[in-house]
């Protein structure tokens, strides 16, 4: 049976207190010295972080286990959100990040992965954490843009899953590419017997985010035969940003666009249109920033307009999503044939359809020299005629050639309604496998054989796109706006796109994305000769691995014809070939002070055929002193293939909240410091200080794969201890009790990213940095263009930490049983060295902001259950240490938050049935205010959604 405990950070006296005060979602978290006695009745088994067969009870790594018992107690309808919990996960994407539209596609090639769930450990992203479904790759996801590196767990059914075990320290040796921070094994449904059935309903306090949970699936075990098949459909609701305090403006506690913080658009609904250039007043051009009076105003000139003001500026926020809606629906099955005692057949499959949606702020339409769309736009050099009948300045606007006369013009385009992005996504996977076992002499060896595929094919509709050639011709001559064309009104405020204009300018983009895995695998284990101490163990392997990715976005986007974020096709393929092979050395037992003393090495070589062949190696060593001690170390070593949208993925745009520290607006260091105003001059900035653009706003960001990307290399020791006294379990003080600590070092080197734009911003501003001011373009009026954000091999990261975990569990009484569990990580260090270490970044106890990750230097998870017959009851918190952010100028609180539950199970009914109530949230704990995070105020790779909880919950199994 699965034994529930927790990390904990504390002593033992202190734990009690500390569940006392605050608790977390409970998971069944098994270790060696955690995991019940009877286990051992199981067998010798394989687990992960090992090839080798072994007792349960005996694990060489950090395994956290998560069943779904587990899983139930969370009250959450998503793994990945249930993952997301472990203190030593670090986030990832996940319902809560609602990037499209308003921040584009990341640095990575992976696209913005709208609608996708991730695990992320060690603060090392999620690529850099390999996912395992049944000990086999599982597909990579995909939403439609880019090519991510990582799977997507909301693809995955989840009454499919058996349990979750999560190796805390990396494997490559083992497992190959991707395992730096670790892997995360999800183990499948594999045998059942009769029907078991779930529905629940959730929703938040306020009346939004209403959340529906049905799981149904039905065993038959037989003699030779087992067959399990199941289906799940999951629906969450929207909870929208303008429903909550903290995300009704661009920054935190702001109450106005004229704040002095700034950080509204200057897109406004009626228009901005900014004639002021580096050339001073023109003759013939009203010189000014410029905005309608009166609108809506259908035949605009000059004397309509009147000076453009913050208070003009776009409130954007509160049109986001802070939940964004999704509906998930599945299907599986699992079967297994025994054709002897000595050959199985296992054949598995699933089918996964999610449909999700992002949404944002209207269309914000920019044009102009000055209007920064990046990537070669057509609307950075688009012109408005002085025939366009709506062109109040009485001359043509000039957006290109050597005599340009205006700076930008921006609308935000109300009329199109806002932009919507409706995701349709169908993965399907499927494996087969033989295995056996046949006897070498004494001994019984293993063996295995699997083919498994796997495809992710991914739609995405985006509603409120706009034309740039059309809005060209609508803008043009007006001898040449002819046909189906119809003359565009820029100028006349909200209200004056017609129906008839907006069907001519307007477009439905629709982009599409494909991944498709196919992996071969073969395994052979067992033991080859006895020592005094034991067997010794052995494990060799093959892996043929092919993989194809491709991102296909709309021809009109493709031909860089967008008004929002300009993408390009990407395709890529590749396949490797691995050997492993894994020795286990007993080498000692039974001794004064050596209960037992054994050695583990592995070893693995796998040759890419994008990036060429590494080895990577592992050796573990393993000393119990005494029976209740388990002392363990380990060293390895491991790297990570540059992924296919890092290597492929071509020019798009990260639209990056930041500030220039160039500007002569508030906030701006141009005026006050002559050293950034050199810099600054000499990076393309007027020397007359008229580049003047509020602080607050967002930067373009032009991001790219690169096919010259090496492999990542990485370098890991983990040591630590167990304490699982047997004078405990033996006597009336306890079931269960122990004790586990672990310390991590990892250092990757060559990792491949984009440097921080804000790095390179300061950078070349503070410093003249001519290698960041390179990468910062500029227009002739000193407005950034665009960063260029290509990916490289950076220096290295470096983090170390520990993890602790305590866990007790009391005797059956006449009171019921009681358990107490707790589980922390510690964030020594994470450094970032770039640009061959002149630029240092500590990460430990600090917000990085966009993207969007908090890194806390302490977070802990803790429990109290009881339960009684059919009655069951837990509290469970969750606590994050506070952080800082803007370079130490700010600070983000602690949080605590905590989660009570309970449950009936009559016995009158066989205890089949069963009736869940729970809060989570129940204290109302707010997410800490962030003004450096993208979008509605705070980190959602980190904290919870703002308000309370409650769902109920009827299940029933046979």
């Amino acid at each position: 049976m699965h034994a529930s405990y927790r990390r904990t950070t504390c002593s033992l006296a202190a734990l009690a207190l500390a569940m006392g005060m605050a608790a977390t979602p409970a998971f069944a978290q098994d270790s060696a010295a955690g995991a019940s006695a009877d286990a051992g009745t199981q067998g010798e088994i394989v687990v992960t972080g090992s090839r080798i067969r072994r007792d349960p009870l005996a694990d060489e790594s950090p395994v956290v286990r998560i069943d779904q018992s587990s899983v139930a107690r969370t009250g959450l309808s998503s793994i990945a959100d249930v993952l997301q919990r472990i203190p030593s996960a670090s986030g990832g994407l996940n319902s809560k990040v609602n990037n499209s539209g308003n921040l584009g596609n990341p640095p990575d090639g992976g696209g913005v992965g709208a609608g996708s769930a991730e695990i992320d450990l060690r603060y090392l992203s999620s690529k850099r954490t390999l996912v395992l479904v049944d000990g086999i790759r599982y597909v990579p996801g995909t939403s439609g843009s880019g090519i991510p590196a990582t799977v997507d767990l909301n693809t995955i059914p989840g009454n499919m899953i058996d349990r979750v075990e999560v190796l805390q320290s990396g494997a490559s040796s083992l497992y190959g590419s991707d395992a730096i921070a670790g892997v995360v094994n999800i183990i499948t449904v594999a045998q059942q017997v009769g029907l078991r059935a779930s529905a629940q309903f959730g929703t938040f306090r306020q009346g939004d985010g209403h959340t529906q949970d049905y799981a149904l699936s039905y065993g038959i075990k037989g003699p030779t035969t087992n067959f399990v098949f199941g289906g799940t459909y999951v629906k969450q609701e929207a909870v929208r940003s303008g429903d909550r305090a903290i995300s009704l403006f661009p920054n935190p506690g702001q109450g106005a666009c004229t704040d002095p913080v700034g950080g509204c658009s200057s897109a406004a609904v009626n228009g901005r249109f900014d004639t002021r250039t580096n050339a001073g007043p023109l003759p013939g051009l009203a010189f000014g920033n410029f905005t309608i009076a009166n609108p809506p105003n259908s035949s605009p000139t000059l004397a309509n307009l009147r000076p453009f003001t913050a208070a003009d500026r776009f409130n954007f926020a509160p049109y986001n999503y802070i939940l964004t809606p999704s509906e998930r629906y599945g299907a599986w099955f699992s079967f297994k044939q025994q054709f002897s005692p000595v050959v199985n057949l296992h054949v598995k499959a699933a089918y996964n359809r999610r449909n999700s949606q992002n949404q944002a702020a209207f269309e914000p339409l920019f044009i102009g020299p000055d209007a920064g769309n990046g990537a070669g736009s057509l609307f950075d050099t688009m012109s408005v005629d002085a025939t366009n009948p709506y062109n109040p300045f009485g001359v043509t606007l000039q957006g290109s050639g050597p005599n340009k006369n205006y700076s930008f013009l921006a609308r935000r385009v109300v009329e199109a309604g806002q932009r919507t992005f409706d995701q349709h996504v169908d993965t399907f996977t499927g494996s087969a496998t033989l295995d056996g076992s046949f006897q070498v002499g004494a001994h019984k060896w293993y063996w295995d054989a699997t083919a498994a595929f796997g495809v992710n094919d991914a739609h995405q509709s985006f509603t409120g796109n706009l034309r740039a050639d059309r809005v060209a011709r609508a803008l043009g001559p007006i001898a040449q706006c002819t046909g189906d064309c119809v003359p565009l009104n820029l100028f006349g405020g909200a209200g004056t796109i017609t129906p008839a204009m907006l069907n001519y300018i307007g477009f439905t983009e629709k982009d599409k994305s494909n991944q498709q895995l196919f992996d071969y695998t073969a395994n052979l284990s067992g033991d080859l000769v006895d020592l005094p101490a034991g067997p010794i163990g052995f494990a060799l392997g093959y892996e043929h691995r092919v993989q194809f990715g491709s991102f296909t976005p709309d021809p009109i986007i493709a031909a860089g014809l967008g008004a929002d974020i300009p993408s390009k096709p990407s395709a890529g393929r590749y396949h490797s070939n691995e050997v492993y092979g894994e020795l286990r050395v007993p080498l000692l037992k039974d001794k004064p002070f050596f209960n037992s003393l054994e050695v583990n090495g592995s070893v693995r070589h796998a040759d890419y055929s994008i990036s060429g062949g590494s080895t990577t190696y592992t050796g573990i060593g393993l000393w119990k002193p005494v029976a209740d001690l388990l002392l363990r170390g380990s060293y390895a070593t491991g790297f990570r293939a540059p992924s296919l949208g890092e290597l492929f993925g071509d020019r798009s745009r990260f639209d990056l909240p930041a500030n220039d520290p160039c500007t002569s607006a508030a906030g701006g260091l141009f005026q006050t410091n002559a050293t950034v105003r050199a810099n600054c001059i000499a990076n393309g900035v007027p020397a007359n200080g008229s580049y003047a653009e509020d602080q607050g706003g967002q930067l373009p960001v032009l991001t790219r794969g690169n096919r010259n990307l090496k492999p990542e290399k990485s370098r890991s020791l983990l040591f630590g201890g167990v304490y699982s006294p047997a004078w405990a379990r033996s006597s009336s003080f306890a079931s269960a009790l122990s004790l586990e600590v672990n310390y991590y070092q990892i250092k990757v080197t060559n990792a491949i990213a984009a440097l921080d734009a804000n790095v390179k911003l300061n950078n070349c501003a503070l410093l003249g940095d001519a290698s960041a001011c390179s990468q910062v373009i500029r227009t002739g009026n000193g407005i950034i263009n665009e960063i260029d954000a290509t990916l490289d091999n950076l220096d290295s990261i470096k983090t170390r930490g520990i993890d602790a975990t305590f866990r007790y569990r009391s005797p059956e009484t006449g009171f019921g049983s009681f358990g107490l569990a707790a589980n922390a990580t510690w964030l020594l260090k994470y450094t970032l060295a770039a640009s061959n270490g002149a630029v240092v970044i500590e990460r430990a106890g600090t917000e990085r902001g966009s993207p969007d990750q908090a890194f806390p230097k302490f977070k802990g998870n803790g429990t109290i259950d009881w339960s009684l017959g059919g009655i069951a009851a837990s509290f469970t918190g969750r606590y994050i240490s506070g952080v800082t952010e803007n370079g130490g100028a700010d600070r983000m609180g602690s949080r605590f938050y905590g989660d009570v539950q309970l449950a009936f199970s009559p016995a009158w009914m066989d205890h089949r049935t069963s009736l869940t109530l729970g809060v989570n949230n129940l204290f109302n704990q707010d997410p800490p205010a962030c003004s450096s995070c993208s979008l509605n105020n705070f980190d959602p790779t980190t904290y919870d959604v703002p308000g309370q909880f409650g769902y109920i919950r009827l299940s029933y199994k046979m």
